[in-house]
């Protein structure tokens, strides 16, 4: 699978326009990211799914705090019923440095995210169900049918990657940098033996913050945005595999938590950007890419793709016939 991302900073039927522009690049796939801050994913997905034919469509993620577990599931299911069975439920923990304005503090993230789609996947299969753990449910259940939905677990740290790997479809692994994909590749092969084998084929895709253009500088200043997110929510494992300072970091997530959005690209660093993001020409894009699919599966374009969006979007088709050929 090759996909992208969208962010829905972007106006709704802009963001279908993207969808169908995807498309008619060769792309299998496009997830749409979640912060409150922005426009409703699931809205958006719904208009890209009235504007497109083939791609496979889904959060990416969705979190289940500022929703409960069982209305995502029913989210979920509405889109695969719209899309004509394109659905794919991504599903984690969320962005922490937004999640806490609201009051959330991420506990018991892993079991939360694995009782979720545990859940899901019940409810999709027609049963009724009662749960009591890190939320509540009595005798839940939908009232229409829902087809098969892959799931897709959002992972960076060790604990849900393997967790990803024992249960779900796959992983949007949060990662740009071939370290990072040659780590998160060993943690799914030591779960192999642990897996079901009703589950099947377990896809690794790198959810990879890509910024492409012509001008390789340009590229990588729009990388700052994401890439300001990304270190204010790597775990520490992940800072010292990249010699990323943990004070910069976390100084970076305070900013964006009081909203100082500028403040926080600023202080982005150049060697978070050659961590945590794969930017500039195509060809260095396409030369990257090669890179990470040593280790991965399937490769997800994340934002912010470019300065500019819809240039990017067919740039990143042509990295994809480079990459063909």
């Amino acid at each position: 699978m090759y996909a992208i991302e969208l962010t829905p900073e972007h106006p709704v039927d802009q963001l279908a326009s993207f969808a169908a522009q995807a498309e008619s690049n060769g792309l299998d796939g496009v997830f749409a990211s979640h912060h409150y801050n922005n426009r409703d994913q699931f809205m958006s997905l719904s208009a890209m799914a009235e504007r497109t034919d083939d791609v496979l469509l889904g959060p990416g993620i969705a979190n289940p705090y500022e929703t409960h577990p069982v209305t995502l599931a029913s989210r979920a299911a509405t889109l695969e019923e719209l899309s004509d069975g394109r659905a794919v439920f991504g599903i984690g923990p969320g962005d922490k440095s937004t999640l806490s304005n609201l009051g959330f503090d991420h506990d018991d993230a892993l079991r939360r995210v694995l009782e979720t789609f545990t859940t899901a996947r019940k409810l999709w299969d027609g049963e009724r169900v009662d749960h009591d753990g890190t939320f509540e449910a009595v005798d839940a259940g939908l009232n229409y049918e829902v087809g098969e939905i892959p799931v897709y677990v959002g992972a960076q740290g060790p604990h849900m990657t393997r967790m990803a790997a024992k249960h779900a479809d796959g992983t949007l692994y949060n990662g740009a940098h071939p370290k990072d994909l040659a780590w998160a590749r060993e943690q799914v092969e030591e779960m192999a033996d642990e897996r079901p084998e009703e589950y099947g084929e377990f896809d690794l895709a790198a959810y990879a913050s890509v910024s492409v253009a012509e001008d390789e500088a340009e590229a990588r200043e729009a990388a700052r945005p994401p890439v300001a997110f990304v270190a204010a929510g790597s775990p520490p494992p992940v800072l010292d595999r990249h010699g990323i300072d943990h004070d910069a970091a976390e100084e970076i997530g305070q900013a964006i938590s009081a909203g100082e959005f500028p403040t926080a690209f600023e202080a982005v660093t150049e060697p978070m950007l050659d961590a945590f993001c794969i930017a500039g020409t195509p060809e260095t894009v396409a030369e990257r890419t090669a890179e990470l699919e040593e280790y991965a599966d399937s490769i997800v374009f994340a934002s912010p793709l470019g300065p500019d969006v819809e240039t990017a979007i067919d740039l990143l088709g042509a990295v994809l016939d480079r990459r063909s050929h």
